[in-house]
């Protein structure tokens, strides 16, 4: 089968490798039909190198028909249509059990300490082949796949890997109140959709705070008040409080994360760190990594004392510097983690009709062949051609 693969830092290539075989009797092999590009994905493309290996299949967001069953799979035939939620959860455990699919203990990467197995995610979390491929292994195929019906494109349904529900934590995590408002940080995908649904889950205030253009006129075309870092700079705390009275808005969501922009000694680290020897530079990122916390403080000025800050967007340093006195004092809460894929989905499939009230039948920005992976992760990682979301079609 043809798979996009990592082979060195912004490397990524087409290759073809052995097709996925069918291993316990709970596995299903799907046929990929449509995988997205993940702003996760470029965390491997640029910083975490360490944690890989050249041929690694990359790529937690696909969907699919299903090819083959193994003997005790019961809940789907051949030929079902199912979303692949990127996080490998059993669906059985204790943890699950209480919604927390990203902690699966049947899949936690307890020789690193880390929570649930991730798809096409590097060695930190079990280096298990991804979804950017012509065909995918699947485990626990009665309790993992979300099974979704024949009819509607792809572009319905392929944002149930990661996208919606992972947006959909970092609101229910704001826990806005009703009628109340919110700073959304980063207007990629996650942010862009964690706006739609903070709107329509009755925010009557919805900042959005980026500086690609192109994000903030998708995102003001929503109904979203947009902020424009280039313009605001350092002040944008203070153009928030501006907009609400001076409080700040009651929740912050801070989709940015470790590739926040305005810390160039910190990204020199990270680009040492990914030139090491491979052990060397696990060392180094899992001792003294450290992330860039621009975006981070940037929540903590913005939210209104008392609220809350919901933090989605990927951290990877161990010694991060984080400013207690300031969170302690403007009693902020603080929520985050991995979205719990399955936690959500029933929430989620009941919006996902011709109705389209979150505008996922055009959230996608591009849809191109399998073959032009490796140009995509180029031009999304430059921001360029007003790429915002890619889906490739194997």
């Amino acid at each position: 089968m043809r798979a996009l693969t990592w082979h060195g830092k912004r490397d990524v290539r087409v290759d073809t490798v052995p097709d996925p075989e069918i291993v316990d009797p709970t596995d299903i092999i799907v046929r990929i039909t449509s995988t997205g590009i993940c702003g996760s994905d470029l965390h491997l493309y640029e910083v975490l190198g360490p944690y890989l290996d050249p041929g690694d299949i990359l790529g937690h967001e696909p969907m699919g028909v299903v090819e083959a069953i193994g003997p005790e799979v019961t809940a789907l035939s051949v030929g079902d249509r199912v979303v692949v939620p990127f996080n490998i959860s059993c669906g059985t455990c204790w943890m699950c059990g209480q919604g927390l699919h990203s902690q699966c203990e049947t899949t936690q990467v307890k020789s690193r300490g880390m929570g649930a197995s991730l798809f096409g995610f590097s060695k930190l979390y079990g280096q298990v082949p991804g979804g950017q491929a012509e065909l995918l292994r699947v485990p626990f195929g009665n309790t993992l796949p979300v099974k979704v019906p024949h009819g509607p494109p792809d572009q319905r349904f392929v944002y149930l890997s990661d996208v919606l529900p992972t947006a959909w934590q970092s609101v229910a995590y704001a826990d806005v109140p009703r009628g109340g408002s919110v700073t959304v940080l980063g207007l990629g995908p996650i942010g862009d959709m964690a706006a739609r649904i903070a709107l329509h889950q009755g925010a009557s205030q919805v900042i959005g705070v980026d500086l690609v253009p192109e994000r903030l006129a998708r995102a003001r075309s929503r109904g979203v008040h947009t902020l424009d870092l280039n313009e605001h700079g350092k002040e944008v705390g203070e153009e928030i409080r501006r907009l609400t009275g001076g409080r700040g808005t009651d929740a912050v969501i801070e989709a940015v994360g470790m590739e926040a922009h305005g810390a160039p000694v910190t990204k020199a680290a990270q680009q040492f760190a990914g030139l090491l020897p491979d052990g060397l530079g696990e060392k180094m990122m899992g001792r003294a990594g450290v992330d860039s916390m621009t975006a981070f403080n940037t929540a903590v000025d913005a939210v209104r004392r008392g609220g809350t800050v919901s933090l989605i967007g990927v951290y990877g340093g161990a010694i991060d510097p984080v400013p207690m006195l300031t969170m302690f004092d403007k009693q902020i809460q603080l929520r985050m983690g991995q979205a719990n894929v399955k936690r959500w989905v029933d929430d989620i499939l009941p919006l996902l009709n011709d109705e389209d009230v979150l505008g996922v039948d055009d959230f996608a920005t591009h849809t191109l062949p399998l073959e032009e992976g490796p140009q995509a992760y180029k031009t999304f990682q430059a921001k360029q051609d007003g790429m915002i979301k890619t889906v490739l079609t194997p």
